[in-house]
């Protein structure tokens, strides 16, 4: 499963224990992530802030499936095999559209997605492989798509993000939960 063992539910702090516990009742099952980060509880709970911070906002143009369409994209240039499935599978859930995480994952330039996916995608992208060749004109062509400064921020954000994830992840040779491989492409078990 892991490099690392994952601990014990039992012995987590409170805090990290009861929001593993929601996790399992909402999903049905633990998302290994969340189990191999608790070995360390202050990395867990910074890694998990800012996650959240990241991914769960309210303010921004960025629809939480634009937001996964990123992860899974910049996830799929660093190689990662979790995070690809993982958010994946949390993005075909999103866009209802069972095949577009596989699409996207391969080349986002041939995905059914919008022009203003693409051209943000094609942004983080940049930020993910090139960050130091970001300028002006990358802005430009995205406030062209009606994404203003702060989508901007969280496109570079969720990609730098998600760079940390995917290594930590593919160093300590995390598995994709086996849940994750038919979410949203098959009807949910009633």
């Amino acid at each position: 499963m892991s490099r690392y063992p994952f601990p014990d539910l039992n012995t987590l702090p409170e805090d990290i224990r009861a929001r593993i516990l929601e996790v399992q009742e909402k999903a049905g099952f633990i998302p290994n992530v969340f189990l191999a980060f608790a070995r360390r509880p202050a990395e867990w709970r910074a890694f998990f802030a800012y996650h959240d911070a990241l991914m769960l906002k309210e303010e921004g143009s960025l629809t939480k499936g634009e937001r996964e369409m990123i992860v899974t994209a910049t996830s799929a240039a660093n190689q990662c095999l979790y995070c690809v499935v993982a958010h994946g599978a949390i993005l075909r859930i999103y866009e209802k559209k069972p095949f577009v995480a596989d699409q996207v994952a391969v080349n986002h330039r041939k995905a059914d997605i919008t022009p203003r996916q693409r051209a943000m995608l094609d942004f983080a992208m940049k930020v993910c492989q090139r960050a130091h060749e970001v300028e002006d004109a990358d802005f430009t062509a995205l406030h062209a798509h009606g994404l203003d400064d702060e989508d901007i921020w969280d496109i570079a954000a969720i990609t730098a993000f998600f760079g940390l994830s995917n290594r930590m992840a593919s160093f300590a040779g995390m598995q994709p939960n086996p849940e994750f491989y038919l979410m949203g492409r098959v009807p949910k078990q009633k």
